[in-house]
């Protein structure tokens, strides 16, 4: 199982989900451009001492990630038209996507998943935040695949 984040917006988000990657033994992957400077200094200081910089996947576009031969469903986690978290079936080579925290995906990425995902919550809350999602998701999904550390 996989977590790859699409343009994200936040560095704190980043090194939060750095921190849980590196917990739960999944590996990371970022599709640029970000909204802050992704260098190995940021990424040190934002991660601390959970998950070494160069064992970050880096994809510089969404059309070289998109190129890139990978196996495993992708799983999409939005907001929109999705299977609730509770009804869906994981698979130990998913590989979870989790959009920009200020935009999400755009259609072309939501075209391009295999599967779409939403994690219920109360009504009228718009989303969690993108490393509490980031972790419930990979803690689903490792739960189900008997994954768990």
């Amino acid at each position: 199982m996989k977590i790859i984040l699409y343009q994200p917006d936040m560095a704190g988000n980043l090194g939060a989900i750095m921190r849980s990657c590196a917990c739960f033994g999944v590996e990371l992957e970022v599709i640029e451009p970000c909204g802050f400077p992704l260098t190995t200094k940021a990424l040190r200081r934002t991660a601390m001492d959970y998950g070494a910089p160069e064992t970050l996947k880096r994809h510089s576009s969404w059309h070289q990630f998109d190129a890139s031969p990978e196996s495993g469903r992708l799983v999409l986690f939005t907001t929109k038209g999705a299977s609730p978290l509770t009804d869906f079936e994981f698979r130990s080579d998913d590989r979870l996507l989790f959009g920009r925290e200020s935009a999400g995906v755009p259609e072309e990425v939501h075209a391009a998943a295999d599967d779409r995902v939403i994690i219920p919550i109360a009504e009228g809350a718009r989303s969690f935040n993108l490393a509490t999602s980031v972790a419930i998701a990979a803690f689903e999904g490792l739960r189900q695949t008997g994954g768990l550390p």
